[in-house]
């Protein structure tokens, strides 16, 4: 099955059902990267199409498999890599930023969340320009209260 959507407002192109919604989810304005996917259904339900739910699934990187990542001149310096299995996961949420007008980072509220929230955000800043539509938000619960808070 197919959708036919207009491009450039003259050019036509047909498109199938899933990459026209994924086309379509692109275009949201307002993207919330959370820590746990479990956590995606409860927060769209009080949130709404507004916004584009997507998760880490945990940590995406982490110090470099083959040699030590740490460097100790002039100050600790830590090498993080992409973990391999996330590589997919921190590309699909690099291009959902960069089409963004909003990203709001909302890991879990604890030492791991910070990190995730950090690492997320240095690959995020490499795709778009100004750096202030990151927003770094957190909440202790999964409430609606919470949530639109």
């Amino acid at each position: 099955m197919e959708k036919t959507t207009k491009i450039n407002n003259n050019e036509t192109i047909a498109l199938s059902i899933k990459t026209y919604e994924k086309v379509l989810l692109a275009m949201k304005k307002k993207l919330l990267i959370v820590e746990s996917p479990a956590k995606i259904k409860t927060i769209k339900k009080f949130l709404g199409n507004e916004f584009v739910i997507m998760s880490t699934v945990g940590h995406i990187k982490d110090l470099p498999k083959r040699k030590t990542g740490i460097t100790i001149n002039d100050g600790i310096h830590l090498e993080y890599t992409i973990m391999d299995d996330k590589e997919k996961v921190v590309a699909d949420l690099v291009k959902a930023a960069s089409t963004a007008d909003t990203v709001y980072l909302a890991p879990d509220p604890d030492r791991e969340g910070e990190i995730i929230a950090w690492h997320v955000a240095q690959e995020i800043e490499k795709v778009i320009k100004d750096r202030s539509i990151i927003k770094r938000i957190s909440f202790n619960e999964i409430t609606e209260s919470a949530i639109q808070e």
